[in-house]
């Protein structure tokens, strides 16, 4: 999904729900009515990610010819090659995550929500293969899978409680350990091919809307939000799938449902 229907859909969601038609004259039993007035909440988060990568590649990439030196696992040994592009293909994944959240006022609560979330991203490469005779376009697909520590600070502005309903929008920072794009069980699997890796440490920036439904026992909320990275997360090994990347960004999209 696009950043701009990502914003498109969240707004239009934002929208729907903030404006919310004066109460009817039924009467509706209010579940945890005294919910909110609590200090410090605790929960756990189940949710799917989609994982993105934002390529800028080096100047003039198409006109750089690499020779073989920089072609690792392709055979047979090419005299030369070009990359032509480069481009990512999201993969889904899924998050757990505990919540920690406290109560800053009527309208605004700090959340620490340490997690756990795993997920695949793939570079796929078309290039330009120069061999004795002719030339070859090449697909080459690279997958970097990842386990993520993920350590998100979060501040979150709640709208007036309607009945058993409540949006909120969420806004914060994340930093992230990266447990498996380097692992080196990964490297003796692909002695063969030249892998690429990510690396370990990233800082994201997180926003997302959400709606919390309290329960007789407990709150559930759904909320959407989207990572972007911050940080060049590419380790450059000076090979072809390295080098004609200039900066790698990450970038999640991620659909979860909190109990609390």
């Amino acid at each position: 999904m696009k950043d701009k229907g990502f914003l498109t859909i969240a707004c239009i969601i934002f929208i729907l729900f903030f404006s919310i038609p004066a109460k009817s004259q039924k009467s509706i039993v209010i579940n945890n009515p005294r919910y909110d007035d609590d200090i410090i909440h605790f929960g756990f988060v189940l949710g799917g990610n989609m994982s993105y990568l934002t390529i800028r590649p080096v100047a003039d990439l198409q006109q750089i010819v690499w020779d073989s030196t920089y072609i690792p696992d392709i055979l047979p040994m090419p005299y030369g090659a070009k990359v032509l592009s480069i481009e990512s293909r999201p993969t889904p994944g899924f998050v757990i995550s505990i919540v920690s959240d406290l109560r800053l006022g009527p309208l605004f609560n700090l959340r620490f929500i340490p997690s756990l979330s795993f997920g695949d991203r793939d570079l796929v490469y078309s290039i330009l293969v120069y061999g004795k005779t002719d030339t070859t376009v090449m697909n080459i697909t690279k997958k970097v899978p990842s386990t993520y520590i993920n350590f998100p600070l979060e501040f979150k502005y709640k709208a007036l409680r309607y009945d058993n309903f409540r949006p909120y929008l969420m806004a914060g920072v994340q930093y992230t350990l990266d447990l498996a794009s380097q692992a080196k069980k990964r490297e003796q699997r692909s002695a063969d091919q030249k892998i690429v890796k990510f690396n370990q440490n990233d800082l994201y920036i997180e926003a997302g809307v959400g709606f919390d439904f309290y329960n007789d026992w407990f709150k559930l909320a759904v909320e959407v939000k989207m990572m972007y990275g911050i940080q060049d997360i590419l380790k450059r090994e000076h090979n072809i799938y390295t080098d004609p990347i200039a900066k790698l960004n990450s970038k999640i999209f991620q659909l979860s449902f909190t109990f609390e």
